[in-house]
């Protein structure tokens, strides 16, 4: 492990920004694209958001987050909330479902994750909360390419 962080906030939908401006500005440091730095946050809103919308409802509870980064790039970020579970986990995977219509949810939260990150799992138990487990390797950056006033003449 070379570093890691843990964030725990209360599940308000106004702290779901809070939450990816955090996990952007810890992962900067690897220095990833623009791009990799907005799939990051994609995902990890979209993950906040259901523990938020479908974990607690309309209790409040806590949610977690873990963000570690090894020697290899890879940053691996853990959301977990404790709240109601996931009774069908293949079908809440399921393109367009949701368990909330009547919030006019789109159903696709886990397909985000899934198409920005490199890998995720999901853990989830009724009545025990759920855990999100989202990894992505950053590329480090390549070597600005430097040209001499010599090598500029030939």
């Amino acid at each position: 492990m070379n570093n890691r962080m843990k964030l725990e906030f209360l599940s308000k939908s106004s702290n779901e920004s809070f939450a990816r401006a955090t996990v952007a500005a810890f992962v900067s440091q690897l220095d990833p694209t623009l791009s990799d730095l907005s799939d990051i946050r994609t995902a990890v809103s979209e993950a906040v958001t259901n523990a938020i919308i479908h974990g607690y409802g309309d209790e409040t509870g806590t949610v977690v987050i873990t963000c570690e980064m090894d020697a290899q790039n890879q940053v691996t970020i853990v959301v977990e909330d404790h709240g109601a579970g996931i009774a069908d986990l293949a079908l809440a995977r399921t393109p367009l479902y949701t368990s909330r219509p009547e919030m006019e949810r789109s159903g696709m939260g886990f397909t985000v994750m899934e198409t920005f990150m490199d890998s995720v799992d999901v853990w989830s138990e009724e009545g025990q909360g759920t855990r999100v487990t989202m990894t992505k390797t950053i590329a480090p950056p390549e070597e600005a390419s430097i040209s001499t006033p010599d090598q500029a003449a030939q």
